[in-house]
């Protein structure tokens, strides 16, 4: 990818290789770091999304593309901008606000 993903955009990333129970295999990721980041290191931090039905507290709904799914807070990462493959589409700023409002929450426990 040239150009830095942007917060909130959603993004093809290759998360392979995998160790135990990380996600794996290319899928969609929600870029949550600040842009301040992205454009200043050549890493960006992103929790995949899946389509998956388990739901639980560190999952976030949403539909990305038609598909219902959640975005995976468990599973949020650092990666090299050479993982991300490109830009599928994005949140918008209401949705990406309460996805980091999620994930306040969970580390303030």
């Amino acid at each position: 990818m040239v150009n830095p993903p942007r917060r909130y955009d959603v993004v093809l990333v290759e998360l392979e290789p995998a160790v135990g129970h990380e996600m794996q295999k290319t899928r969609p990721c929600l870029v949550i770091s600040p842009d301040a980041l992205n454009f200043n290191v050549q890493t960006c931090i992103v929790a995949p999304l899946t389509t998956g039905n388990r739901a639980g507290p560190s999952r976030f709904p949403c539909v990305v593309d038609g598909k219902a799914g959640f975005v995976v807070l468990d599973q949020v990462r650092a990666v090299d901008r050479a993982r991300v493959l490109h830009v599928l589409g994005q949140f918008d700023e209401a949705a990406g606000r309460r996805v980091l409002k999620l994930l306040r929450t969970l580390f303030e426990d």
